[in-house]
């Protein structure tokens, strides 16, 4: 399956990395004050000396999310989650993109009002398709782009102005939208840019995205191959969010690493699994359908970790004879993918 190379933007210098992009202008992507969107999550817990979740509610929500498989894969044993976890308990809805750019995603395409109201349809889709888990809108940034040019520190990355993801949060508020901040490493690592983001992800409703194609550990050039995250890069933002986490008494972080090819990340059975961290494995890449069925199949489902992605684009995936998954055939899937982003 073939993801994008890198383009230039409306930035001077800049690549912005993924599939399809071209040249293209901010959408609406005017200034607002910083705001921290809320995010009502429904949840069994009970009272002995701390707080505990349902284990007996939860496990049956796993055992659902697995679609009656039989080989023991799913769902996966993990530790319980701390209580307020949004996993299982809702199916997150995201769209993905960047603000300086019309071609990264629908997230910077369209103008926020009509990007919102999109969104919140697709929402209303998969609730439609899906009775059982609540759908819940998110607003998944590009907050730090791999680059075709090695830059000042020659780290082959450009992290976003804060201003902007200011925006996206206060964008999300209206709607009662998470929002997920998403790294593409370049040169640089994975602990360094988590790092530099704490601030927001102490936010209650702000998550987590990473992306193994443009990390570059080789020292290529991000677009020149596909790139990979080790388990222990993975462990890395997993420590950081775990620590945020209990310092700020938040509920559960969610992780999202995006994947279309088996050596995108290595030693998957090294990736920790905490209370206070949920992970998805997002299913990334487009194409026809038989394609990215066999491509969930190979790379998700077969390489276990705790919970499952799938990625739409609305253009890549409806063109030549294709046509995008909808939300009636993906909740037929084994495991059920309970995060659902849109390009």
């Amino acid at each position: 399956m073939k993801k994008s190379t890198i383009a230039f933007i409306t930035l001077p210098l800049l690549l912005l990395s993924t599939l399809a992009c071209n040249r293209g202008k901010a959408a609406d992507a005017e200034n607002e004050t910083e705001e921290t969107a809320t995010v009502k999550v429904v949840d069994s817990i009970e009272k002995t000396s701390t707080l505990t979740i349902d284990t007996v509610d939860y496990n049956k929500r796993m055992i659902a999310l697995s679609n009656n498989d039989t080989t023991g894969r799913w769902p996966v044993k993990t530790p319980y989650p701390l209580p307020g976890a949004l996993l299982p308990y809702n199916r997150i809805i995201a769209y993905y993109g960047n603000l300086y750019s019309t071609r990264m995603g629908i997230l910077g395409e369209l103008p926020r009002k009509e990007m919102l109201a999109k969104l919140q349809g697709e929402v209303a889709k998969w609730q439609a398709a899906d009775s059982t888990v609540k759908a819940i809108p998110a607003l998944h940034y590009i907050a730090v782009t791999a680059q075709g040019e090695p830059g000042k520190n020659n780290m082959h990355r450009l992290r976003m102005p804060f201003k902007q993801i200011d925006t996206i949060i206060s964008w999300a508020k209206p709607i009662n939208a998470l929002v997920f901040l998403d790294i593409q490493v370049g040169h640089s690592t994975v602990k360094s840019e988590v790092t530099e983001l704490k601030k927001y992800l102490a936010m209650p409703n702000v998550h987590l995205g990473i992306d193994p194609e443009f990390s570059m550990k080789g020292g290529e050039r991000p677009g020149s191959k596909i790139g990979h995250f080790t388990a222990a890069d993975i462990n890395d933002a997993i420590d950081i969010l775990a620590d945020i986490v209990r310092k700020n008494k938040l509920t559960p972080k969610v992780l999202v690493i995006h994947r279309f090819t088996q050596g995108m990340v290595k030693n998957y059975k090294e990736i920790k699994k905490v209370p206070e961290v949920q992970i998805v494995m997002d299913m990334d890449g487009f194409g026809s359908k038989v394609l990215k069925k066999d491509s969930y199949k190979a790379y998700i489902y077969r390489e276990p970790v705790q919970f499952t992605g799938f990625k739409l684009f609305y253009k890549n995936d409806n063109k030549n004879d294709w046509k995008m998954y909808s939300p009636e055939e993906l909740v037929k899937f084994t495991p059920k993918p309970i995060y659902i982003q849109y390009q």
